[in-house]
């Protein structure tokens, strides 16, 4: 199939949607890569010139507490990949924001404890 898939590429590949061995989408092994999905399996992208990461966190049928631990999940992860190399302040700023809508900065020295914060905190009404 990547023959015909692959007519598509000057389309596709801009947009992030060609099939690809490296990420996944091309596989052998349907019922792994179902079940990792279903798990709950996401993927980034990263700029590497600008120092950008882009990530699904949620949708907005979410429940409030299914995202901040998303968010919570993300940011550890990033921090867990982070390079040794890496010196000061890894992360410069976070600024979440819908398919088309404009981005809400945040301070991310303030999120680091976002998940322990928030099973203290009543539950918002």
């Amino acid at each position: 199939m990547m023959a015909v898939v692959g007519r598509l590429g000057r389309v596709l590949g801009p947009q992030g949607k060609m099939p690809n061995p490296r990420s996944g989408t091309i596989t052998f092994e349907i019922a792994k890569a179902v079940e990792e999905i279903k798990a709950g399996k996401i993927e980034y992208r990263t700029e590497n010139r600008a120092g950008l990461v882009h990530v699904v966190i949620g949708r907005k049928s979410f429940e409030v507490e299914a995202l901040v631990e998303n968010y919570a999940v993300v940011l550890e992860e990033i921090l867990r990949v982070k390079p040794a190399s890496a010196k000061g302040r890894y992360i410069h700023s976070i600024a979440l924001a819908t398919t088309m809508g404009p981005g809400i900065k945040i301070d991310p020295s303030r999120t680091r404890d976002l998940l322990e914060e928030r099973e203290t905190e009543p539950a918002f009404v």
